[in-house]
């Protein structure tokens, strides 16, 4: 397959290396800094706590979609705040008949990549990446990518695309793409409070409020999507419904001991690293928690932890400076909701 892959960031630049060691015609598209490291250095990628054992892959980049001609498969890895400019952009360039893929945290490009593209797979990043520095990336898992469609006529490229990518990184093909999306969307509900909070920014100043805040919001998103009809979709390393319910419900003697050995493992989520890392003022705030507020609604479930979030994140995110709040903060807006 002829690849081009549009967003080098964390999750775009992984695959963009992973994929460049197993196949030859491979293409990343990015700008400014971005794309001039890559073509001066590579991607540097490392796993998560094996620092030391960074590997340097070169890669293929380009300009625009007209330097390859005819690809087969177009990845479109930037943000949900940028999907719609970038689409048009796609639509535009593209020669041939390529398959599309989104690989955007929660449900947008379900959306928004049909109004442009006929042939669309969905791609659920079920591990967590981060950017150190333009070309320089960590990951916790190599993988696992979760692949569907959500209509009938692309079995055939599905598997051939999940066949292609397996090759270089764990792949799987499902045929509850939507249950997949929905349940990921709640393990990203995280990056909202731990950004407003500014974790791995300031040290916690309290625990059991950071742990009650955390996990409850992960429940209330379970209770939407159980009111959805969304059955549980269990992929790589990410929590299950059980152990997310046991965390917001059960006593903390019991329970704490796990949370802090899950929180070692936590890194800088994707938000975080928009808001106080790169400071471009945009995130995907309204597509992750805010998209959860409104079914909330309008499945008439109770999110007092999930809004007093999404309201604070809407005021602190929009200040000149934004300055992460205490644990202590948030918890007296969620009590207000409660």
């Amino acid at each position: 397959m002829k690849t081009v892959i549009i967003g080098a960031g964390a999750v775009g630049g992984c695959l963009g290396a992973w994929l460049t060691e197993k196949h030859d015609e491979v293409y990343l598209i990015d700008q400014g800094e971005v794309a001039k490291n890559l073509r001066e250095n590579g991607i540097t990628l490392y796993k998560q706590f094996e620092e030391e054992a960074k590997k340097n892959i070169s890669v293929k980049v380009v300009d625009s979609l007209s330097e390859v001609e005819n690809p087969d498969v177009i990845m479109i890895a930037v943000k949900n705040y940028s999907l719609e400019e970038v689409s048009k952009m796609v639509a535009d360039q593209m020669s041939g008949d390529p398959v599309i893929v989104g690989l955007q945290n929660g449900v947008l490009n379900q959306t928004v990549l049909p109004k442009y593209f006929k042939k669309v797979v969905y791609c659920v990043v079920e591990f967590n990446a981060w950017f150190d520095e333009p070309g320089v990336i960590g990951y916790q898992n190599k993988g696992p990518f979760v692949l569907g469609c959500l209509d009938s006529g692309l079995e055939k490229e599905l598997q051939a695309l999940q066949a292609y990518m397996a090759q270089a990184v764990e792949t799987v093909a499902t045929d509850r793409i939507r249950d997949a999306a929905y349940c990921k969307m709640v393990i990203n509900l995280t990056n909202s409070y731990t950004t407003l909070v500014g974790f791995k920014y300031r040290e916690i100043s309290s625990l059991p409020l950071f742990k009650k805040v955390l996990s409850n919001s992960m429940f209330e998103g379970i209770q939407v999507l159980k009111a959805m009809g969304i059955k549980e979709y269990k992929a790589g390393d990410m929590p299950t419904w059980s152990k997310i319910r046991a965390s917001a419900k059960m006593p903390d003697f019991i329970t704490m001991g796990i949370f802090k050995k899950s929180l070692a493992k936590m890194v800088l989520s994707s938000m975080a690293q928009d808001i106080l890392q790169r400071k471009i003022g945009v995130s995907e705030l309204e597509s992750l928690v805010g998209e959860f507020v409104r079914l909330a609604d309008e499945y008439k479930i109770p999110a007092p932890y999930n809004k007093a979030v999404y309201r604070l994140c809407q005021e602190e995110f929009a200040k000149p400076e934004f300055k992460p709040l205490t644990e202590e903060q948030v918890w007296e807006a969620v009590k207000k909701e409660l």
